[in-house]
């Protein structure tokens, strides 16, 4: 079994004062970790993937997923909420996708390393 501790105590201080100045800002903190919340359901999951893949109407989702409109709408709000899709409106209809190419990279950098 691997040990995660050291085996003399040594303290590396440049190294701890450099990385306890540089550390995540509480504020950062708190955002990032709702972030992961948000993208950690996987319905949200399936719908960032459908809408990395194309921009989607909620009846379109709620085909592609096999779930109820309002089903998807609650679900597309909380993405909404958190930045991560944004829609347009074209007559009628909303379309959403993913709010920047920001989430592109977060999805996909996500599906690379699982897949290694």
């Amino acid at each position: 079994m691997q040990s995660y501790s050291c085996e003399t105590k040594h303290i590396h201080l440049d190294t701890v004062k450099e990385v306890q100045k540089n550390m995540i800002k509480d504020n950062q903190l708190e955002k990032v970790s709702q972030l992961f919340k948000i993208i950690s359901d996987p319905t949200r999951i399936k719908m960032l993937y459908v809408l990395e893949k194309h921009e989607l109407c909620v009846c379109d989702i709620s085909v592609i997923l096999n779930m109820t409109q309002s089903a998807i709408s609650h679900q597309l709000k909380t993405l909404k909420d958190a930045n991560l899709v944004k829609n347009r409106r074209d007559g009628k209809t909303i379309f959403y996708q993913l709010a920047d190419e920001h989430v592109h990279l977060i999805f996909n950098q996500a599906l690379t390393h699982i897949n290694e």
